[in-house]
């Protein structure tokens, strides 16, 4: 495979996106810096086909991405292979407002090859190439310049290892005819809405103890104004206001700008200054959460009693044995909420009971409720009987 210099300039860059553009499928890895910032600083852009391979510079003055990323996010033409991508396609999204399509990850393709489900990328590549990957760069701070070549090696084998992996997992994938098992995976990872940081629903990352709709309404207010603090700002968002001190505002709220001085994890000039007045003005317009917006509590899903729990919980137990015995990842099966559902009484909008997922598990799996399969233990082992 032919690995080029550094990419700096649009003109290389052009010419290399028209060549994958004609590939069959393209590996792609970035690399970024977020710690002390909103969106993440996006670094370096590793990319490669089964020929050849580069690292792009997007830090490089006057280099314009725009080849690359039209092939990413509008080539239909070129499936593009990450691995574990969900963070490089925030940074795709964030850039286009768009997701690359068609989509292929090897993390998600694993699960349905027996390799568990999340393998790391270093020991996917040991168990498919016998390569052992060094791992002295992980902590490189990608923002630096100049990078020197064994960083940039480092780099780009993150995508030339993932080229020589891919056909490898594709005629596995054919060969055991577990293919298509993955579309519906490959389109939940590529879904826009996943990437999309609405404001309203920030909320949704902060963990408070309390179910009431005028303290979770005071939660979603706050959260929402933390999002365009940080936004605005370009900080994390723990470096307005921590989670804990967020949830501690929406339970025990203040009245007035000055009571901002005696909250914990504030500085108290938050007290006179403009961002604390922005903090009451966002409690101000706070309204107690609409009763279909609250959340479930954990430990009472709807429709799910102490007879429901234990259904699950054997439903979960079957999982874990089907799973074994095809040898996949007992997520791509079915998930933690479907079981409850099913245990509940829910029997249509389930995943597990449509396709292939009802072939290998689903149909057990609403035997096993209505009572017509059954847990039994045979000489020492725990099997499977069907009633008469």
């Amino acid at each position: 495979m032919h690995i080029h210099p550094l990419v700096t300039d649009t003109a290389t860059l052009a010419d290399l996106c028209a060549r994958w553009a004609k590939a069959g499928f393209v590996t792609v890895d970035t690399e970024f810096m977020r710690e002390s910032t909103f969106w993440p600083l996006l670094c370096l852009i590793q990319v490669a086909d089964e020929h050849e391979a580069a690292a792009i510079d997007p830090l490089a003055p006057g280099l314009d991405l725009k080849p690359l990323l039209d092939l990413l996010v509008d080539n239909e033409d070129v499936l593009k292979v990450f691995h574990a991508g969900g963070q490089d396609l925030e940074i795709v999204y964030n850039l286009t407002g768009k997701t690359p399509h068609p989509l292929f990850d090897t993390q998600v393709a694993a699960m349905a090859l027996g390799q568990g489900e999340q393998i790391g990328y270093s020991n996917l590549v040991d168990s498919w190439l016998g390569i052992t990957i060094d791992k002295g760069a992980r902590f490189t701070d990608w923002a630096r310049r100049p990078l020197d070549a064994r960083q940039i090696e480092y780099a780009i084998g993150d995508v030339t290892h993932l080229a020589a992996i891919f056909p490898k997992m594709l005629a596995r994938l054919r060969k055991t005819g577990r293919g298509a098992w993955l579309d519906q995976e490959m389109e939940r990872l590529g879904d826009p809405a996943n990437y999309a940081n609405d404001p309203d629903e920030a909320w949704k990352r902060v963990r408070v103890p309390s179910r009431k709709a005028d303290v979770l309404g005071r939660l979603k207010a706050l959260a929402r104004w933390r999002e365009l603090e940080a936004r605005g700002k370009d900080l994390p968002r723990g470096r307005i206001v921590k989670d804990e001190t967020l949830a501690d505002l929406a339970g025990h709220f203040p009245r007035r700008q000055a009571d901002l001085a005696k909250v914990r994890g504030l500085s108290p000039n938050w007290a006179t200054n403009d961002i604390g007045g922005r903090l009451m003005a966002a409690l101000e317009t706070a309204a107690p959460m609409a009763a279909d917006e609250l959340p479930p509590r954990e430990d009472r899903k709807p429709g799910l009693g102490k007879d429901g729990a234990l259904v699950a919980d054997l439903l979960k137990l079957l999982l874990k044995i089907r799973a074994k015995e095809i040898d996949v990842a007992p997520r791509l099966l079915a998930r933690s909420d479907e079981l409850e559902s099913l245990a509940a009484g829910q029997r249509t909008g389930l995943a597990m009971l449509e396709g292939w997922r009802h072939d290998q598990f689903g149909r057990d799996a609403l035997d096993l409720v209505e009572g017509r399969l059954a847990f039994a233990v045979k000489d020492g082992r725990l099997a499977m009987t069907r009633a008469e």
